[in-house]
């Protein structure tokens, strides 16, 4: 996409400024100073009474840090100076727009803001406006807007060209393999359910088609492969009403043997339903091999944004959580210095093994470089998260792995765990997994470190 360099925009906005009659720059100055917090608080009450920004602010630790940077906004764009280096300040609108992508604040919610915004200057400047100082706002304004407009353009671009790859890629398995391999979860599942009800489970141990291998997969991975297809609605939709009616009624008191040997044979429907179903979805899918880690058959990090994306507005409209599991290989610079690269290779490749073992179907898990990798679990609590790392963790620390000409090693890893909390800028999830992990390697490595909020 054709943009203009950023000194293109630092020299439109110093000529704006050195235009600009000095009473009035120095007014819209000394407004930005003096009104920062209540400008801050207007442009939140009004952002928060719109129906499509509300949800993205209504989270507490997101409108306490972001009401004290845009107080920092409205200082440094409105007090910058002619002769100050105006590059810093551009950098930065192009930076919030790239987050306001990221986020999916959609553009014009931004200028709607904007538009409040300038609409109160004009009025704090009242009744005695310098010459050229609400036209200084308003151009001013203006210029962030269209930096920012550039930034989230370029971004959501990008995005969306990768939401649509990983569409395309996430079927990257032998088609066949992975129809047989779901088809098998589902048979499990229907299992499951008959034993449970033959020994006389009662409705909490009955197995939920949602939470079961299938159902992870298919809420977390199928469902985002296949959107837009009439048999993903209806398999999600059968799949809550498996969940949410026949299940429970199954118990019910007042219920007959027939009437229940009658649910069971409309639950055997059902899943038989999702079976066909399940076929003719993976018979339209084509397989693609791009974001792969070639080394570990793993996910690389090109994808990652956009699961997170996926998970973070999941996890918003569901109420379900999930974590995000930070490892990182312990001295593992040891490892190719001593024994060479080709044991690193195989160290890695036997790690990323053993930590697939400890994902589930919906889970996802990356190697995003080096001795980096990602495990991003779905559907879990803080104590779900926190056992499965340790489990993984001790797991390593007791494995033998096999180095070439018949050696043998052992390795630790670190890990940082951190709990998505609402916030719905999927970096702040990962910045404090990895500050979990550097603590972990603070305090001696070979460790499970949870992330405080």
């Amino acid at each position: 996409m054709p943009s203009y360099p950023d000194t293109h925009y630092a020299a439109e906005w110093q000529h704006c400024l050195q235009t600009t009659p000095a009473a009035a720059l120095a007014q819209v100055q000394r407004l930005a100073q003096q009104h920062q917090q209540e400008l801050a608080a207007h442009f939140y009450e009004q952002m928060l009474q719109d129906s499509v920004a509300a949800p993205l602010l209504d989270h507490e630790q997101v409108q306490r840090r972001l009401n004290a940077s845009m107080q920092a906004w409205i200082a440094g764009v409105f007090q910058a100076t002619p002769e100050q280096d105006l590059l810093p300040l551009v950098a930065q609108q192009k930076h919030i727009g790239d987050v306001h992508a990221r986020i999916n604040i959609p553009m014009h919610v931004v200028l709607r803001g904007a538009r409040a915004l300038k609409d109160r200057m004009y009025a704090l400047l009242q009744p005695a406006p310098e010459s050229g100082a609400e036209g200084l706002i308003s151009r001013v304004m203006d210029l962030t807007m269209e930096i920012m407009g550039q930034a989230y353009a370029r971004s959501h671009d990008q995005h969306s060209q990768a939401k649509e790859a990983y569409r395309h890629f996430a079927l990257a398995q032998n088609v066949s393999t992975e129809r047989e391999r779901r088809r098998a979860n589902l048979l499990d599942w229907e299992n499951q359910l008959m034993f449970a009800h033959a020994v006389g489970s009662d409705t909490a141990q009955l197995p939920q088609l949602g939470q079961s291998e299938f159902g992870l997969w298919f809420r977390h991975k199928g469902a985002h492969v296949f959107q837009g297809t009439p048999e993903c609605a209806t398999i999600l939709t059968t799949m809550e009403a498996i969940d949410q009616q026949h299940l429970p009624a199954i118990l019910q008191a007042d219920a007959s043997a027939a009437d229940k040997l009658a649910l069971l044979h409309t639950l055997r429907d059902h899943a038989r339903r999702i079976a066909f179903l399940l076929d003719s979805l993976f018979e339209q899918s084509g397989a693609m091999e791009t974001g792969r880690d070639v080394l570990t058959r793993l996910l690389n990090r090109k994808f990652l944004p956009v699961v997170l994306d996926k998970e973070v507005h999941y996890a918003r409209r569901s109420g379900h959580s999930f974590a995000v599991l930070a490892i990182d290989l312990d001295h593992f610079k040891s490892v190719n210095d001593s024994y060479g690269h080709e044991a690193g290779d195989l160290v890695l490749q036997q790690v990323a093994t053993a930590l697939s073992q400890h994902s589930r179907g919906g889970d996802y898990l990356f190697r995003l470089g080096g001795e980096e990798f990602i495990l991003l679990l779905v559907d879990c609590s803080a104590e779900m998260a926190q056992r499965t790392a340790e489990r993984m963790r001790a797991q390593l620390a007791s494995e033998v792995l096999n180095l070439p000409h018949g050696q043998t090693l052992q390795i630790t890893i670190s890990v940082g765990v951190a709990l998505f909390n609402g916030h719905p800028d999927y970096q702040t999830l990962l910045r404090r997994a990895d500050t979990a992990l550097y603590q972990a390697k603070h305090l001696g490595r070979n460790r499970v470190e949870m992330a405080r909020d």
